[in-house]
């Protein structure tokens, strides 16, 4: 598979609260003060569909601080990724509940970093947006 080239760097920081506080920033620039209800961001790959945020915080805050801050630095390439790109994911359904589907997209941060990111699909045709995260 041919990764996604974004423009956007990692979020910078070396401590959790300043990885966090930068995240958080960004998503509140670019997603929440677009709408006054439930934050969205349009896909290139999904024919201009909305995926939403609702699982990305529950998801993300089940993993350790650590791990935490290793995944919010590929946010702001995430966000571009979904936004652009046209590539072909990864597409997998889920075992235990036949009407989900997950695809998985690889992108490449400005700085050379690969990373992941993760789209559910619900029987309702619903997107929801899951996790970013980079290779350990």
């Amino acid at each position: 598979m041919i990764p996604y080239k974004t423009k956007s760097k990692k979020i910078p920081g070396t401590s959790y609260g300043e990885v966090m506080r930068n995240t958080f920033l960004v998503f509140d620039e670019k997603i929440k003060k677009k709408t006054k209800r439930r934050p969205y961001i349009r896909s290139a790959y999904f024919k201009k569909e909305k995926i939403f945020f609702d699982y990305f915080r529950e998801h993300l805050f089940q993993k350790n601080p650590h791990d935490r801050a290793r995944r919010m630095k590929f946010f702001a390439s995430a966000l571009e990724l979904i936004e652009k790109s046209r590539h072909d994911p990864i597409i997998k359904t889920n075992p235990n509940k036949k009407g989900e589907i997950f695809y998985k997209f690889i992108g490449m941060t400005k700085d050379g970093h690969i990373f992941f990111v993760q789209i559910k699909e619900n029987r309702n045709k619903q997107k929801y947006f899951m996790s970013c995260f980079g290779p350990k």
